[in-house]
């Protein structure tokens, strides 16, 4: 195991983060890759003329959203039984391509939905389902995956199926019914003692040269039952808490987002159990305190989204179940960031918005379940264009160099211009790959190429093999 990059990154960290409430999360360090939620942060545009350049056929479903990592990018699978994966793959890679390094049980109990945040050297995800009682918010080297901390959260209800966010040296996190939590990055405890991030990945190198020493021991003396170490049986550090807001009171799935000194926090209701608050809150980033709530008709599974002064927040009738398209309703909905007063809101009677919106160039734009990508004005949410994608849509738009990507459960890219909302180019994921599969996740786009990934968890082609696919310019 080499820690002697991620030491340097490390000390880097410690140097920078300081107290930063009032910065803006790096790219990456937010879910879709920033607080507009435009699925790119480096503003280079998708292939004109698109061709898959690689695929991976598996037999995981893609939930989350991939992320890119430096020269890769990131995937979270759920295979048989929920057995959890997770995947580093080169993004200038040969077909198919070789992980840089995949991650599983044992180190990687529970499934994970949550699409990490990047810190420059260290990635931060949490896992569980709804199903699961309890979750874990993980911290582990980017380039290699080697853990550094993890925090537990169990109990009934609770999983951290969002994504987190870092600013400076802050994680913010939803953790269902766990409500929203914030902790610190660069700090970690052991037995009651605390430590810094460069002096913990010094301690897991000695305690994994020990792992390794004791196995080689173990097979010198011909021992039938020895079994190489592997990343479980690490030290187990825990990451200091600051606060945690809303337990036992909300149920926060969707990603959080930041802005400023502002931590918003959408809340949604469970029907069957009973339980939660269909709302936003905006915390204050030091202390976890309420600055302002606003009550939602739908549940904002997509999470709200920030543009300059005003937030957005999409709403659903349904969750992301396929059998409940039909009756499905929606909204949009537009508040003042610092106050919270109401500027519009725009009712979807025909599909619900699943996704969270991206927003760019003076436009907010969603995906809904009706087939159609909506864009809107950001001043007075009036419409802009319509398109018709003809398939229901689950996942987010990506918006890079002027153009909408939107992926549909029917496994098509449809790339759309953002200024007139007409069509530039679709791709069949299925017709190119032979692998039909729904689109859950949404399209990430970096460095002018396209990541994708299918899922088969439910619908037409219930358990049927799903495909990761990079798509750019041949």
């Amino acid at each position: 195991m080499q820690w002697s990059s991620l030491l340097s990154s490390i000390g880097v960290i410690c140097v920078i983060c300081g107290s930063s409430s009032a910065a803006e999360p790096g790219p990456w360090a937010t879910y879709r890759g920033n607080p507009q939620r435009t699925g790119n942060t480096d503003g280079t545009a998708g292939p004109a003329a698109p061709a898959i350049l690689w695929s991976v056929k598996s037999t995981d479903h893609f939930i989350a959203s991939p992320v890119p990592v430096k020269d890769g990018v990131y995937v979270a699978g759920i295979g048989a039984f929920n057995r959890p994966s997770a995947h580093l793959f080169p993004l200038a890679a040969k077909n198919p391509p070789v992980p840089i390094w995949t991650k599983s049980a044992p180190y990687l109990k529970l499934a994970s939905v949550s699409s990490p945040a990047v810190a420059d050297s260290l990635l931060v995800f949490g896992d569980g389902l709804h199903q699961d009682s309890g979750g874990v918010l993980h911290c582990v080297s980017a380039a290699t995956s080697k853990p550094l901390w993890q925090l537990v959260m169990p109990g009934n209800l609770i999983h951290l199926e969002g994504a987190p966010t870092v600013v400076g040296n802050r994680v913010f996190m939803g953790g269902g019914a766990a409500g929203c939590f914030c902790i610190e990055l660069d700090r970690a405890v052991l037995d009651g003692k605390e430590y810094d991030l460069a002096t913990v990945a010094k301690m897991q190198d000695a305690k994994w040269k020990e792992l390794v020493a004791k196995f080689e021991e173990a097979k010198a003396k011909k021992d039938d039952f020895a079994l190489p170490p592997d990343d479980s049986q690490l030290l187990k550090f825990a990451p200091k808490k600051l606060w945690q807001k809303g337990e036992g009171k909300w149920h926060v799935d969707a990603p959080v987002n930041a802005a400023g000194d502002v931590v918003l926090v959408p809340t949604a209701y469970l029907d069957k159990e009973k339980v939660g608050e269909r709302a936003l809150y905006a915390l204050k980033a030091d202390t976890g305190e309420t600055l302002w709530k606003k009550e939602l008709t739908y549940n904002p599974w997509g999470g709200a989204t920030v543009a300059g002064d005003v937030v957005i927040v999409p709403g659903s009738s349904i969750g992301y179940y396929y059998k409940e398209l039909k009756g499905a309703k929606g909204d949009v909905t537009c508040f003042d960031l610092k106050t919270g007063e109401l500027k519009w809101r725009k009712e979807i009677p025909t599909g619900g918005v699943l996704g969270c919106a991206a927003v760019a160039d003076g436009l907010v734009v969603c995906t809904a379940t009706d087939g159609k990508v909506r864009a809107y004005k950001v001043a007075d949410g009036e419409r802009a264009w319509l398109y018709d994608a003809k398939m229901p849509l689950f996942a987010p738009p990506a918006v890079a160099g002027g153009v909408v990507h939107a992926a549909d459960l029917g496994g098509t890219v449809h790339a759309i211009d953002l200024k007139t909302g007409t069509a530039k180019w679709t791709l069949s994921v299925a017709k190119e790959t032979g692998a039909p599969g729904m689109v859950y996740g949404g399209v990430t786009v970096h460095g002018g190429k396209l990541v994708v990934g299918t899922c088969n968890i439910d619908g037409p082609w219930v358990n049927k093999e799903t495909v990761l696919v990079c798509i750019g310019t041949k």
